[in-house]
C-alpha cells in the first residue's frame, strides 16, 4: 500500500508561486530578521516567585567579559556585544542566519526591589540574574481637611 503524505494547503501557497511563498514563510517566521536584519538581540524570560524576580538571558558564543549587568534608578540593563567569527576560508554561503554585534536591553523593575542585592550568574551561555524582592511600598495616605464654606470665603481660588 502507498502511503499518501498531505500538507494542509493555505491561500497563499496555492495562489502564488513557489518563490513568493518563501517570501511569506520568512515573513511569517518567529522570529524578527525581516525587521532588524543586522541586530542581535538576546531572548530573555522573566518569572518571579514570592521572594525574587528571575531573568534568563540566552547568550549562546559569549563569555562572561562580554557581558556587563547594571542596576540604576529601576531600570535593570543587560549590556554585551557578541563577537563574529572572522575565518578566512573559501566558503560560500547560501544564507547567514547567525547575529552579531553590540546589544543593550533594559527592563524597569518594580519599586520594592533590592537592588543593592541583585546578583548575577552566566553559565552555558545562560545570563541568570536574581533580583530579591523587598518589603512592597505601604501607600502614603494623608487627611485633607475640609473647611465648611465656599472657597471664596476661605481665601482660595474658584
Amino acid at each position: 500500500m502507498t502511503q499518501l503524505i498531505t500538507r494542509p494547503r493555505n491561500d497563499v501557497g496555492f495562489f502564488f508561486p513557489k518563490y513568493m511563498r518563501s517570501f511569506f514563510e520568512d515573513f511569517n517566521r518567529d522570529n524578527d530578521s525581516w525587521v532588524t536584519p543586522s541586530a542581535y538581540v538576546p531572548r530573555v524570560d522573566i518569572s518571579e516567585d514570592t521572594n525574587n524576580i528571575y531573568v534568563h538571558a540566552e547568550l549562546p558564543g559569549m563569555a562572561k567579559d562580554d557581558v556587563k549587568v547594571t542596576v540604576a534608578d529601576d531600570i535593570l540593563t543587560i549590556r554585551g556585544e557578541k563577537k563574529h567569527e572572522e575565518k578566512k576560508e573559501d566558503k560560500n554561503y547560501f544564507r547567514i542566519e547567525r547575529r552579531f554585534g553590540e546589544f543593550a536591553r533594559q527592563f524597569t523593575l518594580p519599586e520594592n526591589v533590592k537592588e543593592d542585592e541583585v546578583m548575577a550568574n552566566f553559565n552555558n551561555g545562560v545570563l541568570e540574574i536574581t533580583i530579591p524582592k523587598g518589603e512592597p511600598a505601604k501607600p502614603k495616605e494623608r487627611e485633607i481637611p475640609i473647611n465648611y464654606g465656599s472657597f471664596a470665603e476661605n481665601g482660595s481660588k474658584k
